[in-house]
């Protein structure tokens, strides 16, 4: 794309990897590698799959030169874990102003169509994730939703019953003023007033 995105922010660490272990066959000003970077080094990256492929394209590095490290010379530099923060309350124990984000449903793929909107209050700063449980909780019947945790976070199989399918190459696809969010649910923070669409799509 012409900002230097490669399909989308979680494609880019391999994408990054790929170009630089095969640079020497693309003619100059094919691949903007400062703009592709660029992209990456902007993006707050949260999940540790995408940051285990972003990080060897970071030092000039790819998958291929794991062969040549010498892994008796690293030293454990874990960093100090830090305590998720609380829903509700801010850093310093003060509660987070309360929001209100517009959350929709769509299927217009299989069986019986439907639509459902409603709009959710919740504390600034929560996840969509939160949404989605403040929407189950009030309305059950309607909103209820599975997930189940996969090496990039929480990935959403089934809402209002009607479940994602490798077999039919169907998914539950998240977008925020039409465009497709860029972060799963668990990382996604809606704004004040956001509408967002859960609408079940194909592949």
């Amino acid at each position: 794309k012409g900002n230097g995105m490669i399909g989308n922010i979680y494609s880019m660490g391999l994408a990054l990897q790929a170009l630089q272990a095969t640079r020497m066959f693309y003619a100059p000003r094919k691949w903007d590698c400062a703009q592709a970077f660029s992209v990456v080094s902007a993006h707050d990256y949260q999940q540790p799959t995408a940051i285990a492929q972003v990080l060897p394209a970071l030092v000039g590095r790819s998958y291929l030169d794991v062969a040549g490290l010498d892994c008796a010379a690293t030293k454990d530099t874990s960093p100090n874990r830090q305590l998720p923060l609380s829903p509700v309350l801010g850093t310093h124990g003060v509660p987070r102003a309360p929001i209100q984000v517009h959350y929709s449903i769509t299927n217009t793929l299989q069986g019986k169509h439907f639509h459902y909107s409603t709009s959710v209050t919740v504390p600034s700063g929560s996840t969509l994730l939160h949404v989605l449980e403040v929407a189950a909780e009030e309305n059950p019947q309607t909103f209820s939703f599975q997930t189940e945790q996969t090496s990039w976070g929480t990935y959403v199989t089934t809402i209002h019953g009607l479940a994602a399918s490798t077999e039919d190459r169907t998914y539950w696809q998240f977008l925020s003023a039409g465009d497709a969010l860029q972060e799963g649910v668990g990382l996604y923070k809606p704004h004040d007033g956001e509408h967002i669409q859960a609408v079940f799509s194909t592949y």
